[in-house]
This record gives C-alpha cells, sequence and structure tokens, in this order.
C-alpha cells in the first residue's frame, strides 16, 4: 500500500482558534496543494512555465488577500 502521510501532512494548529485563524489556515492548506498541482503539471509538460508562474502569480495574490484581509 502507498504511504500518502507525506502529501497530507497533519499539525496541530498554533495560535489563538478564532474563525479568521481557521479560514486562513484553510487558505494557506489549499494554496499549497494548488502550488504542488501546478509544479506537478509543469514538470510533466502539460502546461508552460510562463503558465505555471502566471496561475501562481494568482494564488499568491490571493493569498496576500486573505492574509490581510484576516490580521486585525
Amino acid at each position: 500500500m502507498l504511504n500518502t502521510s507525506h502529501l497530507f501532512p497533519r499539525s496541530r494548529q498554533y495560535g489563538e482558534a478564532n474563525n479568521e485563524n481557521l479560514m486562513f489556515n484553510t487558505v494557506l492548506k489549499e494554496f499549497s496543494l494548488r502550488v504542488s498541482i501546478i509544479y506537478n503539471l509543469q514538470t510533466n509538460g502539460e502546461i508552460s512555465s510562463k503558465e505555471a508562474y502566471s496561475q501562481l502569480a494568482e494564488l499568491w495574490q490571493q493569498l496576500e488577500k486573505s492574509a490581510k484581509s484576516s490580521i486585525v
């Protein structure tokens, strides 16, 4: 059986467990997963480096917006 524990690491969340922090943690996990997918698509030649960069830049902007909205 394939061990996939490294693909979906589990760790406890530090800091105050309020809605903003939990939401940002969820957004950060989604960001990480999407970066991995984009990387794999580019590595396998399914998308160009330029397209991968464009998608990553867009994801980064979304993450920054989420971080700014969660700061009190």
